[in-house]
Parts: structure tokens; sequence; C-alpha cells
């Protein structure tokens, strides 16, 4: 071996040098992998948060080059629209474009998703507080109606405060004889996404993201009744417990919500 290294001008002591493994970097990588089965859609920045709050001290390059490394990179799906638009009678417009949201019940955002059964398809119906994230009303249905999107709206109105604003795309549930009078005799003001611009509804397209990638591109429901139970703890004691929002300063809604609210 001493030949053969003379000949290769090749240090000898090198090639009997074997690094020594980083048990802290082993652990590290072992504990990514765990997140990033447990959330597959959880992005590098809030894989970072999770492992800060369990009590490592990293950073985001270190969490970003070990996720590359282990190809463990996501990608971002494109979600499908599912109300049917109508020219709104009222020139209510778009009363949240340009508004800075500084409490809570100041807006609701709500709108609608599909989820694929086997042989068909269901449709969530959602209504968030842009300010603490909180998902104040929910409901799955097998039809597009007026009922889909009325009955989380009046259970919410009756566990929370009135919003001040209640904003949504121009679907024909959201602009109902039965749903704008609920906000009417609220005195809760009515606020539209124009026609053909989803954006202006991106609260509520986020958050319709979040629940499609972190939960329903995830599994396979064979009932609506499966479907509904798995989407509750979903909604109940990952996204309010124990998903970070990086619009909340990697906090949970519920976190956020005890400290602003307190």
């Amino acid at each position: 071996m001493r030949q053969i290294c003379e000949v290769l001008d090749f240090n000898r002591n090198l090639f009997y040098y074997h690094p020594k493994s980083d048990p802290s970097e082993a652990r590290l990588r072992e504990e990514i992998e765990q997140l990033a089965v447990r959330y597959p859609k959880y992005g590098y920045r809030r894989i970072t948060k999770l492992l800060v709050r369990m009590g490592y001290p990293v950073g985001y390059r270190r969490v970003a080059r070990l996720m590359r490394e282990a190809n463990l990179s996501v990608s971002v799906k494109r979600v499908c629209q599912t109300t049917r638009s109508v020219e709104a009678e009222h020139n209510w417009g778009n009363r949240v474009q340009s508004l800075e949201i500084r409490r809570a019940d100041q807006v609701w955002v709500a709108d609608i998703t599909y989820v694929r059964l086997k042989r068909r398809f269901i449709y969530v119906a959602l209504l968030m507080d842009v300010f603490t994230r909180m998902i104040r009303g929910w409901q799955i249905g097998p039809h597009l109606n007026t009922s889909l999107t009325l009955k989380p709206l009046q259970e919410a109105l009756l566990e929370s405060r009135s919003p001040e604003i209640h904003h949504s795309d121009q679907g024909v549930q959201y602009l109902s004889t039965a749903y704008l009078s609920t906000l009417k005799e609220q005195g809760i003001e009515i606020s539209l996404a124009h026609r053909g611009r989803p954006w202006e509804n991106g609260y509520a397209e986020r958050l319709i993201r979040t629940l499609k990638e972190e939960e329903v591109h995830l599994n396979d429901y064979q009932s609506i009744t499966e479907a509904r139970d798995r989407i509750r703890h979903f909604i109940t004691q990952v996204y309010h417990q124990k998903r970070p929002h990086s619009a909340l300063g990697y906090l949970t809604p519920v976190e956020f919500s005890q400290q602003n609210l307190s």
C-alpha cells in the first residue's frame, strides 16, 4: 500500500482516514425525514420552524440543504374552481383588496372546493377569519347548493361575534337571497372579488390549497362520512393546533389567538 501511494503521489494517511459522522446531523436528518412523512407538503421554512419548536438550533439554509440532499423537496398543485359565477346585482365591490387587517373578526373569507370520492364528487365550504386564520365554519355536502354555504355561516355567527366584512367570490351560493339576507340582518358589510379574478379571494384560496395538499390529496376517502371525519380532524387538531402559519409568525391559529386576544 505504501508503494502504491508513492507511485500515485497520494498521502497514505489520507487513505486510512475515515471521517467521523456527526451524530447531531444524523439525528437531525432522521427528524426531518419523520416530519416530511407526517407533513409531506411542508417546505423547508415550515419544517425549520417545527424543528426549532422541538429544540433543534437550526436555520433555514441547513434544513433546506438536508431536505434537498434527501430529495424531500415539495411541489405545489393548482386547485380547481368549483363555484359558478354570476353578475352581482349590487355594486358591492372588493372591500379588502387594500385593507389592512388588524383585528379578529374584521374580515371573514369564504370559498368552496371539491373532494373526489371513487364515483362522485363532494364539496367543502369553508369560512375563515383572516386575522387569526381560525376556521369559523365549514360544511361538507354532496351538492353545490345554498345550504352548503349557509349552514356554516349560521353556525359561525352563533359561536362567534359577527365579522365586520364578509368576502367571497361571486358564486351563486354566496349571492343567494338566503345568504345575503343573513349577512344584512347581522349588519355585515359585503365584499366580492371581481368576476374572473380568483386571486382577489386569495386568503380563502390559500386555505383551500393547504387543505387539499396536506389532507385531501394524501387520502383516498371511501365515503362522505370518512371524508368528513378526516377533514374535521385536520381542521380541529392539525390546522388549528399544530400547523405553524408564516403569516402568523409561525404560530398556530390557536397560539396566535391566545396571544392577541387574551
